[in-house]
């Protein structure tokens, strides 16, 4: 048991729900629920960031799953993520082969985690035409924004954040927005995270694009994730 986090532990429908602190957001957990008692922490103590050793397998997984078809691959890179479509310059980070490549890259930053998700979501949302541009044809507004500019971001944002919730659950992890503004105007969080998780509760009822429900599937496979629901979603972020 940690001592200290006692205060954070809640019996949702049943099951032991444990809400981290922002800090160890990103380390893995067990939870073990004791219906007579509290709820157990088993705790991994190895140092466990949104870098970690599980990013590898998540690569693996996305090539396996869309390389062939698709044409496309997730890349680790360096400070900025990029999709580049096929014919760019290979961008692995420390490759030296430099090589125009044959195959789409999604680009991913500083080997986390959760970049690689949040760029595998734009790429899902992404059309055919969309993907044979650089970055979708977009262009990305830097951090700094103004009120005007922070909503713009925010709504191309909702859908590709919702897809990444979902894939931040099947592969078995716990999922937080994205406002992106350090030093700009201060976001509406909460308000975000709303529309996030309403347009996530449409693609519940209504269905996740293909690709996206392809990956779901495959991260929930490899990472036994949960199988996300609205009441499951009700359970275990009932604040956001």
């Amino acid at each position: 048991m940690i001592s200290g986090f006692m205060q954070q532990y809640n019996l949702v429908a049943g099951r032991c729900i444990w809400y981290p602190p922002r800090h160890i957001l990103s380390r893995q957990y067990t939870l073990v629920s004791d219906m007579n008692t509290a709820c157990e922490l088993q705790f991994d103590e190895t140092p466990h960031t949104d870098a970690d050793q599980q990013v590898p397998v998540l690569i693996k997984l996305f090539n396996d799953t869309f390389s062939d078809a698709y044409a496309t691959k997730l890349v680790l890179g360096g400070d900025e993520p990029v999709y580049l479509p096929a014919g760019r310059p290979c961008a692995a980070l420390n490759s030296a082969n430099k090589a125009l490549c044959e195959y789409h890259q999604i680009v991913f930053a500083h080997g986390y985690f959760s970049s690689a998700l949040h760029e595998v979501a734009h790429w899902c949302v992404a059309g055919e035409a969309r993907r044979q541009l650089e970055d979708y044809g977009y262009w990305y507004c830097p951090d700094g924004r103004n009120e005007k500019q922070q909503r713009e971001f925010e709504q191309v944002e909702v859908k590709p954040q919702a897809l990444e919730w979902a894939m931040t659950i099947a592969a078995n992890r716990r999922f937080q927005v994205s406002t992106d503004n350090l030093n700009g105007v201060e976001p509406d969080r909460h308000g975000f995270t709303r529309r996030v998780r309403s347009q996530l509760v449409t693609y519940l009822q209504t269905g996740f694009p293909k690709r996206a429900q392809m990956f779901i599937d495959a991260l929930r496979a490899e990472f036994n994730g949960p199988i996300l629901t609205t009441q499951w979603l009700d359970e275990v972020y009932p604040d956001e």
